[in-house]
């Protein structure tokens, strides 16, 4: 790999997750059509090229880092489910559930109920 295709892979990366960490309400917009303004490429040339040397799609790099910030999320319990969906711009609490039981195996709220365990058994009595 030439270091202007690895550049090119972080950077693509770096947008991505922007987005997810740094969502911006008023950014209600395609992931493709985001790369491809911000970076100046040609999306199906960046998502070959992503694929070529990530061994991943640039959409399952979305959705596997989306899924990861749901759990941070989950773990805050700060955001209802419907908040998370929207922060994160998914169509529907549904659709995030289905990703996220696609990904981790786990339905969200099993997620937080093994975290609700794991919080109380790290709990040292006074």
């Amino acid at each position: 790999m030439d270091d202007k295709k690895g550049i090119l892979i972080e950077k693509i990366k770096k947008v991505i997750l922007e987005l997810i960490y740094n969502p911006d309400d008023s950014l209600r917009v395609n992931f493709s059509d985001h790369l491809s303004k911000v970076l100046q490429y040609n999306y199906t040339y960046m998502a070959n090229l992503f694929s070529q040397i990530e061994g991943i799609t640039i959409e399952h790099y979305i959705i596997v880092h989306k899924i990861e910030r749901v759990k941070e999320l989950l773990v805050y319990d700060e955001l209802s489910l419907k908040e998370i969906s929207y922060q994160l711009h998914y169509s529907s609490v549904a659709h995030l559930a289905n990703q996220f039981k696609k990904i981790t195996g786990l339905t969200t709220s099993h997620f937080k109920k093994l975290k609700d365990v794991r919080r109380r058994g790290l709990l040292i009595p006074d």
